[in-house]
């Protein structure tokens, strides 16, 4: 009996030092990017494809492929604290950090 495989395109995006799988509807979080919300970004990084043919992994063909994304919102992570302490030294120190994101939503893959 043949198993009927629908095979969903996506892709895998680098962007802000990372590796994102996305695939269109997607809602990813990556590192600020200096887009208004509502504003169209192109994600033109691309490391993987998979579409109807199967991956495709070269280099050459993928420099014309792109990942259309719209804004969503630009925020700011939960904060995080650093705690730092030497013992026997007197030594302590507590500071935080919020990393800011981009919300973005995949519209489509061209590949």
């Amino acid at each position: 009996m043949a198993v009927l495989e629908s095979r969903i395109m996506y892709a895998v995006v680098k962007t802000g030092g990372k590796q994102h799988k996305v695939s269109q509807g997607d809602m990813v979080r990556v590192e600020k990017i200096d887009a208004p919300v509502g504003d169209t970004v192109e994600l033109t990084e691309i490391a993987l494809l998979s579409n109807e043919d199967g991956l495709v992994v070269d280099p050459k063909a993928l420099e014309s492929a792109k990942v259309v994304c719209q804004v969503v919102r630009q925020g700011r992570a939960k904060k995080i604290r650093v705690f730092k302490k030497k013992r026997r030294k007197n030594y302590m120190r507590t500071y935080g950090h919020r990393q800011s994101y981009t919300e973005l939503r995949v519209q489509n893959i061209q590949a």
